[in-house]
């Protein structure tokens, strides 16, 4: 079985793939599932596992990545909630099945656990989610992390009604399935961008109003001007330090404000001026992906909907470490995956 590992952090030369000649793993113990791996992608939190960014320390030679999608084929004696031939992946806090997070749920794939850039990926049933049938394995690789956190995002607070407004921000992974669920939600939706390529992608995908936050700074008066002065009800806050301020300015009297990061690279945290914060009486909700239930509530909505992740561009196994370096440098619009099996 072959296996990238982490063997070193700080580039992507430490990314090493590994070939144990030995057949495909069978189950470890009576409840854990084989799963061959067809597909797994990228998230921004590979990229500060790899370069020691991340809250939670990696383990030295991790099989990385949380995002993979495979179909099973090896089940221990007691399994009973999948079977041999499901699609799989795996939920990014394996042991956070429901409920609200605790301590002890935090280990993620690619970071505390093994994870999916691997030919064959050995998981207990509960940490499987099954995936939407409509979707490709590629497309399916993509769901765990970003597609989790933009679901919970919307839905893991108060009710987000049809004809209510959301505002997204940027282009990353989080940000597009945000713009995508909104809309399946029955959303207005007004994104930010730096780009007037991609101000016409994020219309296509379904943003009602596009705003440039180069050429505009204030660009939380200008969500307010375009609302007809209401402001946005949800902020998919993905910005953090650099964009909370104009957030909470762009935000209704009541809004709520999905907050998914709170630091900046350069050390710095979160401040919201008095001015801006008196003037709002929003709600703050910290997001960190969500539940195994989160998962598969998302995927009935996908399901549903015949929604379609956005895939920037695809690589063979072998350029592994080539994906890390495209992720970080080109700006992709949509996820970056690597096919792993046929």
């Amino acid at each position: 079985m072959r296996a990238y590992h982490l063997e070193a952090f700080g580039g992507t030369e430490g990314i090493v793939l590994r070939d144990d000649g030995a057949p495909r793993p069978r189950p470890a113990d009576p409840t854990s599932i084989v799963v061959r791996v067809k597909a797994a992608s990228l998230n921004k939190r590979d990229l500060m596992i790899l370069y020691e960014r991340y809250p939670l320390p990696a383990r030295p030679g991790v099989v990385p990545l949380s995002d993979g999608a495979g179909e099973v084929v090896a089940v221990g004696r007691a399994v009973t909630r999948v079977q041999v031939g499901d699609r799989v992946s795996c939920a990014y806090f394996p042991r956070w099945l429901d409920g609200r997070i605790t301590p002890e749920l935090v280990d993620q794939p690619g970071c505390t656990l093994d994870g999916m850039l691997a030919e064959y990926a050995v998981l207990d049933e509960q940490w499987a989610v099954r995936v939407p049938d409509h979707l490709t394995w590629e497309e399916a690789a993509t769901l765990p992390c970003a597609a989790v956190t933009a679901w919970n995002a919307l839905t893991g607070g108060e009710p987000l009604l049809p004809g209510h407004t959301v505002l997204t921000l940027g282009t990353g992974p989080v940000a597009l399935f945000a713009v995508q669920f909104a809309k399946l939600l029955g959303c207005r939706v007004v994104s930010t961008t730096s780009s007037a390529a991609k101000g016409d992608r994020l219309k296509a995908l379904g943003a009602d109003a596009v705003i440039d936050y180069v050429r505009t700074p204030a660009w939380g008066a200008a969500v307010r001007e375009v609302t007809g002065g209401a402001g946005a009800d949800l902020v998919v806050e993905t910005g953090g330090p650099l964009t909370i301020e104009q957030s909470v300015r762009a935000g209704a009297l009541h809004a709520q404000i999905a907050l998914l990061i709170t630091g900046g690279p350069d050390g710095s945290g979160i401040e919201i001026s008095n001015a801006a914060y008196a003037s709002s009486l929003a709600t703050i909700r910290r997001v960190f992906v969500g539940s195994r239930t989160t998962f598969e509530e998302m995927n009935r909505a996908v399901s549903a909907h015949g929604l379609r992740p956005l895939i920037d561009r695809v690589l063979p196994f072998e350029d592994a470490p080539e994906a890390y370096r495209g992720y970080a440098q080109d700006g992709p619009f949509g996820k970056v995956v690597i096919r792993i099996g046929a």
